[in-house]
């Protein structure tokens, strides 16, 4: 069940997928929030950097692991727009996220819910607790713009 502070950290993830969007790359935004606190942010951005792990999700992993100085986020909270790929749920639990919350399924590529369950596979050292849907309305359709501007 999403909380009102969960709404207002999707709210700036959306202003994060907006700036992806303007910089030419799928609007996907990342906040990683920990004791009430922003401590990581990002947008995908694989094109500009020619980097194909530069998801939201990663470089807001990066950004919040450099800010707190631990590669452990341990009790954190990551808000993102879209449902993770295989990557980024893997990324989640090295990091030790306590909570995912995502907006947009991703019927091709989720790998939540939609095309896997990668963060309830039994062999994982660390449970990451998730919800999808917040949101999904405003973050689909920033996706949907955003690619039919492209076509």
């Amino acid at each position: 069940m999403f909380i009102e502070q969960d709404h207002n950290w999707m709210q700036q993830a959306l202003l994060l997928a907006k700036q992806a969007a303007a910089a030419n790359e799928v609007p996907v935004g990342a906040i990683i929030v920990s004791g009430n606190q922003v401590i990581g942010t990002g947008f995908n951005q694989p094109i500009s950097t020619h980097d194909p792990s530069a998801h939201a999700e990663i470089i807001a992993l990066r950004d919040a692991a450099k800010r707190i100085q631990n590669y452990r986020l341990i009790g954190a909270t990551m808000y993102v727009t879209l449902e993770p790929c295989i990557m980024c749920a893997g990324a989640m639990v090295h990091a030790r996220i306590k909570r995912l919350v995502y907006g947009a399924p991703d019927p091709k590529t989720g790998a939540i819910s939609s095309q896997a369950r990668m963060l309830d596979l039994p062999f994982l050292n660390h449970v990451v607790n998730y919800e999808g849907g917040l949101m999904a309305d405003k973050c689909g359709l920033l996706l949907k713009e955003f690619f039919q501007g492209r076509r």
